[in-house]
């Protein structure tokens, strides 16, 4: 599968709002709402499409990836950019993963020259954490917000 970026129009963000997860991944379900579709048109996130110009996925930098709670409990204390993805319902949990992710992490790291980056990600998403450590990632912070635990992880180049 190749793999392409573009800034995230209106059309992308809408779809990616509407995507909608099996339990237990509906946590990372939303709605389509003037907030939630001005929260990625007016952040740094980017539309990942493949050769047929679908969409497959997303990512953000920056602020707009990390669990706003997380800054007050320290987790956000290191100086690092951080990133957050999401891919398409329908084909996760299919293989496609790895290649996904690790393309997002090439184009950051041609884009950036990082020295390290991290990711912040829900304790219950086992399959996420299984990946992101496959690809270097290791554990750092834990944090709760509400019902949900979070871990931050970060990968040193």
């Amino acid at each position: 599968m190749q793999l392409f970026v573009r800034n995230l129009t209106e059309e992308y963000a809408k779809q990616i709002l509407n995507w909608r997860y099996e339990p237990p991944y509906d946590f990372y379900n939303n709605e389509e709402t003037s907030e939630s579709l001005n929260e990625l048109l007016e952040n740094p996130y980017y539309a990942v499409l493949n050769q047929f110009d679908e969409l497959v996925g997303f990512f953000c930098i920056g602020s707009a990836a990390q669990v706003p709670f997380g800054s007050t409990v320290g987790a956000y204390n290191e100086d690092m950019k951080d990133i957050g993805i999401g891919m398409n319902a329908a084909i996760t949990g299919q293989g496609f993963g790895t290649p996904f992710f690790t393309f997002i992490l090439s184009y950051i790291q041609e884009t950036y020259q990082l020295d390290s980056i991290r990711l912040t990600v829900a304790k219950f998403n086992q399959r996420a954490i299984h990946l992101y450590t496959k690809l270097g990632f290791v554990k750092k912070v834990e944090f709760n917000r509400g019902t949900t635990d979070f871990i931050t992880m970060v990968k040193h180049y």
